[in-house]
């Protein structure tokens, strides 16, 4: 089995951490060499983990990288794919990428707290055997005020997500607005 994380030594660093424990070898892409090392030291595990280093912008090395992983590794059965808009071809780059895979494979789409999720679906084009997914991230209120989620709660969410396995997942919430913090 084989995983894709994108972003996957930041707030995601456990779900890649997670995935590597229940079997998978993970590709992640992610731009720091030093926090690649932590996330790869953490493992215990070397071999599990592919180091994809590039800024996902940067379309040509993501485009070198993933084909360099797929050939070594297989397609992607799973991918988790946390991108900011400012990297709009990313995403699009890596579905394109992974469509040689045999049967269906998973998508989870980590979204911010302002994405509209119906219009980031239809910005993709989605071969048919991609099973869609996606994850919003919110924020949490407490008693006076509201704070945004920790690296522990996000990478808690996608896991729940995985398993559940629903089309939309909310991790925290997103109401009431004005609560949302600044």
């Amino acid at each position: 089995m084989h995983a894709l994380v994108i972003g996957g030594t930041g707030m995601l660093a456990d779900v890649s951490l997670w995935l590597v424990r229940k079997g998978y070898h993970v590709s992640v892409i992610a731009r720091r060499r030093a926090r690649m090392k932590q996330l790869i030291d953490r493992t215990g595990q070397r071999a599990s983990i592919t180091p994809l280093l590039v800024d996902y912008r940067d379309q040509k090395t993501l485009c070198s990288l993933i084909c360099q992983t797929i050939r070594k590794n297989g397609t992607f059965d799973l991918i988790i794919a946390w991108v900011h808009t400012d990297g709009k071809r990313a995403l699009p780059t890596v579905i394109e990428k992974n469509s040689g895979h045999p049967g269906s494979w998973r998508l989870f789409h980590v979204l911010g707290s302002r994405a509209d999720p119906t219009e980031m679906k239809q910005e993709l084009c989605l071969p048919a055997a991609c099973l869609y997914r996606q994850v919003q991230l919110g924020f949490v209120v407490e008693e006076r005020s509201s704070r945004w989620l920790t690296h522990q709660e996000i990478s808690g969410g996608v896991m729940d997500a995985i398993r559940r396995d629903a089309p939309f997942h909310l991790v925290g919430t997103l109401e009431p607005s004005k609560k949302r913090p600044r």
